[in-house]
């Protein structure tokens, strides 16, 4: 299954010379915690909770003067759609992310995966195969 049916489609996203208070309103917009970089279509970065606390609460800095280019994480670690779950989820693990953004061949952005969307879906698919075993044990009576 694609990933990008999944993600966040279109993904929040943010120039670079956006300011930090900005970002921080697009992430509220849309209920993420992270928002993609992106300049002149090409993703430069990703920017999240963690760099709010991080690069600019823990330094001081003023979210209205301080630009997203400045303290975003760049570059992003990103995933491809042709990637499979179970990959994402183990990169994401491994590299102690919570978002991905999906990019295509050119590196443009096409989405951006939470572990979140990750396990939700994952959540859903088990109480479907949870659902369908129940069905298949209650229907098989004596001698079936």
């Amino acid at each position: 299954m694609s990933l990008l049916k999944i993600a966040s489609v279109p993904p929040a996203a943010v120039a670079p010379n956006a300011t930090v208070l900005e970002a921080v309103e697009v992430m509220a917009e849309h209920g993420v915690g992270a928002v993609a970089v992106v300049d002149n279509g090409q993703l430069c970065g990703i920017f999240t909770e963690r760099d709010v606390m991080l690069r600019v609460v823990l330094r001081h800095r003023h979210p209205k003067d301080t630009h997203v280019g400045d303290v975003m994480t760049s570059p992003a670690e990103t995933i491809t759609d042709e990637s499979h779950e179970e990959d994402a989820l183990v990169h994401m693990v491994e590299r102690h992310v919570r978002h991905l953004p999906i990019v295509n061949a050119n590196g443009q952005l096409s989405g951006m995966l939470s572990i979140r969307n990750l396990l939700e879906h994952r959540v859903d698919e088990l109480a479907r195969e949870l659902h369908s075993l129940d069905q298949y044990l209650s229907n098989d009576g004596p001698g079936g």
